[in-house]
């Protein structure tokens, strides 16, 4: 807990530590950019200026719906009243002794989730760890990418052999509860700390989702959750399987590995790369994913907030893989990383997409780390295929389309696999 106290109607900065002086000054500064606006100090406090009534920013939480700025917003606001409400929920507020730190935290993760945008996340230095240790392929919880969508919290993608998909999980379930917890309003950060836990430990989510005449829940009993992030198989028709699960630190050297193991077989007649139910992952990892079929090219068109346009290009991996004919398969959750491959090879003609449209998040995110452990998951970027294609929201559309339905899944039939052999078997 943070050792300071406040008076109750305002500000008073001799009673607080320098540094939570400083901190909160730059907290009006940060909402006075976010609001358009400057910082001013009059007469010892903070006010954030307004927008001016003919302010243009397209910001979508700046203009209502006709297209107008809010009055509200218009108006220079006193950041005392940031502390007038933090002092009435510390006196009003039926819990007590509520601890400085989860207002201070709350306070930072409403910064960042003003903006509106389900993948910048601020995480607590203990989400943070857990972020970083799911990139590096080890956790303990049910094995499932989830994410903000439409304002509702959803299953991005369940992993292969996971706790989730073992309980039946599906890609765009709508998780409406966690342990009886409603998930409206709740933060990305604080549902994955709900949903995450010690291995043997047992979470219900109640969950709807298309076709279900009402929300089920779905009891998953966690585990250690270690992923190998690819696989390379030869099957028994000369052809090479690479299944890739997530695009973390190990990905790009397992990767390597597979290339020189495929090239050393004279007898291998093509590839299949599959992405199914992917979340992504390291950006540089599919780039350089996609490099070995397109060396030199752009893979991914990467739009700063300026305007600026960024090309990616394939490195010098001499495109190892672009004699062989290539089949990527990819549904409905493969997502990020995944459909720059995939977007990548099929705008570039360099493979057949085949499955189902993609998750669609066209979207670049940076971890900056800060001070305390906590970070800030930010998007800075937008990403485009080659061809200019924007995929935030609608997903890359296959080639040859190939669902599998409910009854394919619990009979262990594979349809998308079936028409990836199909492809490439064809003289």
């Amino acid at each position: 807990m943070l050792n300071f106290k406040l008076p109750f109607n305002r500000f008073n900065s001799a009673k607080a530590p320098f540094w939570l002086s400083f901190v909160f000054i730059v907290l009006a500064f940060i909402l006075g950019l976010a609001l358009g606006g400057n910082v001013s100090f009059q007469k010892g406090q903070s006010v954030i200026k307004g927008l001016g009534p003919n302010a243009t920013t397209s910001l979508g939480l700046v203009k209502n719906q006709a297209g107008e700025i809010p009055e509200y917003l218009t108006k220079d606001v006193d950041f005392n009243l940031f502390w007038d409400v933090w002092n009435i929920v510390k006196k009003e507020s039926y819990e007590e002794n509520i601890p400085d730190t989860q207002l201070f935290y709350g306070a930072l993760t409403g910064i960042v989730g003003s903006l509106g945008d389900p993948h910048s996340v601020f995480f607590t230095p203990e989400n943070t760890d857990g972020f970083n240790e799911e990139l590096d392929g080890k956790f303990e919880g049910i094995g499932a990418e989830i994410g903000i969508r439409n304002n509702i919290l959803a299953v991005i993608a369940p992993l292969d052999n996971s706790p989730a998909i073992k309980a039946g999980l599906q890609p765009k379930d709508l998780i409406l509860e966690i342990n009886g917890n409603e998930t409206e309003g709740m933060s990305l950060s604080k549902a994955v700390s709900l949903i995450r836990g010690k291995s043997g430990t047992e979470v219900v989510l109640t969950v709807y989702r298309d076709g279900l005449a009402k929300p089920q829940e779905i009891s998953i009993i966690r585990e250690a959750i270690k992923v190998k992030s690819l696989e390379l198989e030869f099957k028994d028709n000369n052809l090479a399987y690479i299944k890739i699960r997530q695009f973390n630190s190990e990905t790009v050297p397992l990767f390597n590995d597979a290339v020189i193991e495929i090239i050393k077989k004279p007898e291998v007649a093509g590839i299949i790369l599959d992405l199914r139910y992917n979340p992504g992952g390291y950006l540089q990892a599919a780039i350089d994913i996609a490099g070995e079929w397109v060396d030199g090219e752009v893979v991914v068109k990467e739009k700063l907030r300026g305007g600026e346009e960024l090309l990616h290009r394939a490195g010098n991996q001499s495109a190892k893989l672009d004699k062989f004919k290539t089949v990527v398969l990819v549904n409905d959750g493969s997502a990020s990383g995944s459909e720059i491959v995939a977007g990548a090879l099929q705008d570039l003609d360099r493979a057949t997409i085949v499955g189902e449209k993609t998750y669609g998040k066209g979207s670049v995110q940076k971890l900056i780390d800060l001070k305390d452990g906590s970070s800030i998951k930010l998007t800075v970027a937008k990403w485009f295929t080659p061809q200019g294609n924007s995929i935030e929201g609608d997903g890359i559309t296959p080639d040859v389309e190939v669902e599998m339905t409910e009854d394919d899944y619990n009979n262990y039939r594979d349809p998308q696999l079936a028409k990836a052999l199909e492809i490439l078997l064809t003289k």
